[in-house]
């Protein structure tokens, strides 16, 4: 499967929109979407990445087709999240877009469907950390990064620990 065309990018964002429940325009803020796509097609193949796109399209031009939200997610669920063979490749993303680590896939998997010397866990590159997603999702930045500026220190905590 040739995944180098476009609007395979636009299956990688859409579906990243949909499991990480932040917003295409987030996502292309953090800056890492080029980066994430070739890390995982270089990790996993462009035939089981390719795979994994496709089915979350095709999941949701049906929602689209049939009007119902519902047909995306419980795809998303039943067809992806759960398949021995695309659901840890879904959660490695998920876990990459939110901590900028990309987790090394689960020994049975690699048995399965081929490990690749560079399945390996790291982190993907040292200016994605900050842009993490983890950071927005509980309120606060980043440690050693993004500072939020002189005298913030003045001000009370803006996270509720309640």
């Amino acid at each position: 499967m040739d995944i180098d065309t476009p609007e395979f990018m636009e299956y990688f964002l859409d579906f990243s929109v949909a499991v990480t429940g932040f917003s295409r325009f987030d996502l292309q803020g953090t800056g890492q979407v080029s980066l994430y796509f070739s890390t995982i097609r270089g990790i996993i193949g462009d035939q089981i990445f390719g795979e994994l796109l496709q089915t979350f399209h095709d999941l949701d031009r049906k929602a689209k087709r049939e009007n119902n939200q519902s047909v995306l997610t419980d795809g998303i669920s039943f067809e992806i999240l759960v398949s021995g063979k695309l659901g840890p490749i879904a959660r490695n993303i998920i876990k990459l877009w939110y901590t900028a680590i990309w987790y090394q896939l689960p020994s049975p998997w690699q048995e399965k469907f081929g490990a690749r010397q560079n399945d390996i866990t790291f982190i993907v590159s040292p200016y994605a950390y900050p842009e993490g997603l983890l950071w927005p999702a509980i309120g606060v930045n980043p440690p050693g990064a993004k500072a939020p500026g002189y005298g913030t220190w003045s001000e009370p905590p803006s996270v509720k620990l309640s």
